[in-house]
């Protein structure tokens, strides 16, 4: 069993690498998953592991535990509804607004092994009749390594094809491997993986037309949200749009942000004049 003291530490460390908030009754959850960390790095125990942290003061030890206490739980088209709203509701506003000859950049946000992503590639892929000449950018961003280079192969197991992904779409978008499957290069291409925290600067990332950071927010304190909500407009499109999670909202948090009436997780930028059309 962790010691409070322990617990505290790799806490205090994790929220300032990632913001994530972990409380000192979360002893189970350390030790659930830096079990699997520490025989990774050769230590006897975790707390061994964490003894080597603190003693070496080494970063890249401090940055392995926070990946690994940091939720990657994605699959393809979770939650079904955000994708519902990308295609009837925003693109139909977006590519009528960007034009025939225009750009629409999308930033998946905390993408962990890819799924999402590659679900709007996929989706994407199947309305290109619609969007005539209008290309896509679709950048996808992770703060933890490991998982962007998994999602960067693109290479899925039979367990995670399963998970929201329909057949049809497995068989038009993906080959088998063995007993797994990997995206086919012209759904890969279409995304661009890139290592980014969104406690740090991301200025020079541009302005996007979409966003998407689900699922996310909830682990950060209000003091975070803000900060990162804030940043997040920034690079938001004036008539842009914000797609977060179920159980997420900027109500409260955010006054650059404001909900698409009757469509649940979806804000854009105050003062949109396609807000009513998306709405309608």
């Amino acid at each position: 069993m962790l010691e409070k003291q322990e617990i505290l530490y790799v806490a205090a460390e994790a929220y300032k690498r990632s913001g994530l908030v972990l409380s000192a009754d979360k002893g189970y959850l350390l030790e659930s998953r830096l079990a699997p960390l520490a025989r990774a790095e050769g230590y006897a125990s975790i707390e061994a592991l964490i003894s080597a942290a603190r003693r070496e003061g080494s970063d890249r030890l401090l940055w392995a535990i926070t990946e690994a206490l940091a939720t990657h739980e994605t699959f393809f088209f979770r939650d079904n509804t955000p994708f519902d709203l990308f295609k009837q509701d925003i693109l139909p506003v977006l590519s009528r607004a960007r034009g025939n000859a225009g750009v629409l950049r999308i930033w998946c946000a905390a993408c962990s092994s890819g799924q999402e992503p590659y679900s709007l590639a996929m989706l994407l892929e199947e309305e290109r009749a619609r969007l005539g000449g209008l290309r896509v950018e679709i950048v996808a961003t992770d703060m933890a390594p490991r998982v962007l280079e998994k999602a960067k192969a693109g290479l899925y197991s039979q367990f995670e094809v399963q998970r929201g992904l329909a057949i049809q779409r497995l068989v038009t978008h993906f080959d088998q491997t063995g007993d797994q499957w990997r995206i086919k290069p012209n759904i890969r291409q279409m995304v661009n993986f890139q290592k980014q925290n969104l406690l740090e600067n991301f200025a020079s990332m541009g302005k996007f037309d979409v966003i998407f950071c689900r699922n996310v927010l909830i682990y950060f304190d209000a003091e975070s949200k803000k900060k990162v909500l804030s940043r997040l407009s920034q690079q938001t499109a004036s008539d842009g749009y914000l797609v977060m999670g179920a159980a997420e909202t900027v109500v409260g948090l955010s006054s650059d942000y404001v909900p698409v009436e009757g469509r649940r997780g979806l804000y854009t930028q105050v003062g949109n004049a396609a807000l009513k059309t998306a709405a309608a």
